[in-house]
């Protein structure tokens, strides 16, 4: 196994963590979720450069980083609801969304396409790291930045998470559909 596969590997294993930590109120559980949220996107980010940069892309590897990214915005969310921060409307929207993408990319790739993130994708995942991660701190730390990031964040990530896919199925669909139905 290689380094950013073993950060991957990281990543899935911090999430039961944050889950814990998340619904588990002690004094100062919200830094730690925070922290330990932050550093799980942080790895994210640093496995796929060093994948790339270093030549050390594997199928593992390719298959884990998204499963774990989509794992962690998703436990985080869901965690965000049962604390009662989230409406759960938005989290199935934001995490259907993900099963969605997911699955039809990998029907595209059973047909031989291989769809890459695109930008809006990259930026739905920004979104979402930077208005999960506010709304885990929480309003006792951060004020009017949270009650901002709760009444727009999570609307804009809601957005972007519905325009990403639909830009997936639009510039994709009439292939992967066409191979599909032949």
């Amino acid at each position: 196994m290689n380094a950013p596969t073993a950060l991957t590997i990281l990543r899935l294993l911090a999430i039961p963590v944050l889950v814990v930590v998340m619904l588990t109120p002690f004094p100062g559980h919200e830094i730690i979720a925070f922290t330990i949220f932050v550093l799980a996107c942080l790895t994210d980010m640093l496995d796929g450069f060093w994948a790339r940069r270093k030549k050390m892309e594997t199928v593992l590897g390719s298959l884990l980083d998204p499963l774990a990214d989509k794992l962690l915005i998703a436990s985080a969310l869901i965690c965000l609801v049962a604390n009662g921060v989230v409406a759960p409307w938005m989290a199935i929207i934001i995490i259907g969304r993900e099963i969605a993408v997911t699955g039809f990319r990998a029907i595209a790739s059973s047909r031989g396409y291989h769809i890459t993130a695109s930008g809006w994708g990259k930026l739905k995942m920004i979104f979402e790291a930077v208005v999960v991660s506010i709304l885990i701190l929480g309003p006792h730390y951060l004020g009017i930045i949270y009650r901002l990031t709760h009444t727009f964040g999570l609307w804009l990530v809601v957005i972007v998470a519905l325009a990403s896919a639909l830009e997936y199925f639009i510039r994709f669909g009439p292939r992967v559909v066409k191979e599909t139905s032949s």
